[in-house]
């Protein structure tokens, strides 16, 4: 039986990953979204996640519950295993991943697609300050790693600028994928 694709969502904080992540699950009924575990806090929401505690994800991971865990931003991330199901019932699979663990994921995947959000720094700024989830000190810090570059070795990335509106973005994702899911 054939897997579908992992497409991994990735850019700086605030680039829109969340809203892409949504746009494309709701144009391409075929694109399964993947819930991550996160060990965030209390008050802090944000993507549609699942919220444990440190000590809880820590027994998960041990436990071999997830296909991928990693730490960024002084959380603990996981993508469940689960989304090996997904992967046989879908034609592809959606999730938000930290640039760090992009070439793990390909040797965890196999078929992994990267979607590398960019966006025009003031743009970045505009959205965080926004969100208002981050302090004026942490908005900094995200913003200077908005230039971090992407791993070698990846098989297969596209390059989106999210810098405008949404639709844009997301007709062109599904044009440069198209060639990619037949």
């Amino acid at each position: 039986m054939s897997r579908a694709p992992v497409i991994a969502v990735v850019g700086p904080s605030g680039v829109g990953k969340d809203s892409v992540m949504e746009a494309l699950a709701s144009r391409a009924p075929g694109i399964q979204r993947v819930r991550r575990v996160i060990t965030r806090p209390e008050g802090e929401d944000g993507e549609d996640f699942d919220r444990v505690r440190v000590e809880t994800f820590q027994k998960r991971a041990k436990d071999g519950a997830f296909a991928l865990h990693w730490a960024a931003h002084g959380l603990l991330y996981g993508v469940p295993k689960e989304v090996e199901d997904l992967r046989c019932h879908a034609d592809a699979v959606l999730v938000n991943l930290s640039r760090s663990v992009l070439v793990q994921a390909q040797d965890v995947f196999g078929d992994l697609i990267v979607i590398s959000l960019t966006a025009d720094p003031e743009v970045l700024a505009q959205r965080l300050s926004a969100r208002g989830r981050e302090g004026k000190t942490e908005q900094a810090l995200r913003l200077a790693r908005a230039q971090t570059q992407l791993p070698d070795g990846l098989a297969k990335v596209i390059e989106i600028d999210n810098s405008g509106p949404l639709e844009p973005t997301i007709v062109a994702i599904l044009a440069r994928l198209q060639p990619e899911r037949t």
